[in-house]
């Protein structure tokens, strides 16, 4: 294996380690419910487009993995 694919491959999974638990926490301070109606949703969009910025790491991953394949 190349070593641009190992250092690839273990980028790629910190980002997405990053992102979940970046999600997790969201979700954490969602459910204690003492945030106002503003705080609240931006949360939300945030957990949001977190979930989008993993998919798309994954997606990125898998095309610039199939050149090395």
């Amino acid at each position: 294996m190349e070593t641009a694919f190992i250092g690839l491959t273990i980028k790629t999974i910190g980002e997405v380690i990053i992102g979940f638990s970046i999600i997790s926490v969201h979700l954490r301070i969602m459910k204690e419910h003492k945030l106002d109606r503003l705080v609240y949703r931006s949360i939300r969009n945030e957990k949001f487009l977190g979930i989008v910025g993993i998919i798309l790491i994954i997606v990125g991953y898998i095309l610039e993995t199939s050149l090395y394949i």
